[in-house]
């Protein structure tokens, strides 16, 4: 049940505090980046869980073109969202079963894209205010963005774009009001993993892309793969600096596969041409919406290429 946050007076004072956050950064939302204004992420809900939906992302052993799924209101997106956990590991077993790799991941937060304003919106969910205020403030800003462009069948502008409006926008949050952002050092490992993932997501494609037979294919595969996780292992090796005793993205790298290589990059590949085309519009939110809106209205081949013009 979702309570509206102004009348939540039960919450415990934490609780109370990170919602008053929440509620401010709601409205610098408006105000400040141009996003919309209506009931979302207006009410609480805790879920009793760890996340809110767990999905399911899959890709074929020599490609980065992830599995889509079509739906009436979202159209078709390169993931399947489940409320159950065990539904989406059951998923996922039976797409491995077809040959493909898998990655099942849980959600903190999500957007209806604005369907739902007309019965309260999108709730402003525990898995959303129980990690840290800045990641909090990030998502709303996130999620907010899917309600401003959303392109049906285009997860990588979809997702670059919102994750674009979060880092510009928390920058701006952060230069208005004075709040605590990212930990230095977590930015700082994010950033190294990134490259670290990015130059095998380009060898990858090469690879794939490329006449070698299957069999060479999976040859060289194996060792690129194994080759992202020696510069991991050399990271971790560091005995001073952010790395330092710091082994936070073990599980990630010992899954890592096709899918969660590929959903990586639908959610930060076009984020530096986004970044770009903000400075552009003269770093002005209501502008750069204005623009890419512009983009969202393309066929797919032209906005394609389009963003491939835009040089950071």
């Amino acid at each position: 049940r979702a309570v509206r946050v102004a009348d939540d007076r039960a919450a415990p004072a934490a609780l109370a505090a990170r919602l008053q956050v929440a509620q401010q950064a709601r409205r610098f939302a408006v105000t400040d980046l141009a996003l919309p204004d209506n009931a979302s992420y207006t009410r609480h809900a805790d879920l009793g869980r760890s996340a809110v939906v767990w999905n399911v992302v899959a890709a074929p052993a020599l490609s980065l073109s992830l599995k889509t799924w079509c739906y009436p209101v979202m159209g078709c997106v390169a993931y399947r969202g489940y409320f159950d956990q065990a539904a989406a590991e059951a998923e996922g077993a039976a797409l491995r079963a077809q040959g493909l790799e898998v990655s099942v991941y849980g959600v903190p937060a999500y957007s209806t894209l604005g369907w739902t304003n007309w019965m309260g919106g999108d709730p402003l969910l525990n898995t959303l205010v129980g990690g840290s205020e800045a990641f909090m403030v990030r998502l709303i800003f996130h999620e907010l963005a899917h309600q401003q462009v959303y392109v049906s069948g285009d997860t990588p502008f979809n997702e670059s774009y919102a994750t674009a409006v979060e880092r510009l926008g928390l920058a701006r949050w952060q230069a208005a009001t004075g709040h605590a952002g990212d930990d230095p050092a977590v930015l700082q490992r994010a950033a190294d993993v990134r490259a670290i993932t990015r130059r095998c997501r380009s060898a990858l494609a090469a690879l794939y892309a490329s006449s070698a037979s299957d069999t060479d294919k999976q040859r060289a595969k194996a060792t690129l793969m194994a080759t992202m996780r020696a510069q991991y292992a050399t990271l971790k090796a560091q005995t001073a600096g952010v790395w330092a005793g710091y082994n936070g993205y073990d599980s990630w790298f010992a899954r890592a596969n096709n899918a969660s290589l590929a959903l990586q990059a639908a959610y930060d590949g076009l984020v530096p041409q986004f970044e770009e085309l903000f400075r552009q519009e003269g770093s002005d939110f209501a502008r750069f919406h204005t623009a890419v809106r512009r983009l969202a209205a393309l066929p797919a081949d032209q906005r394609h290429a389009a963003m491939a013009t835009i040089q950071p």
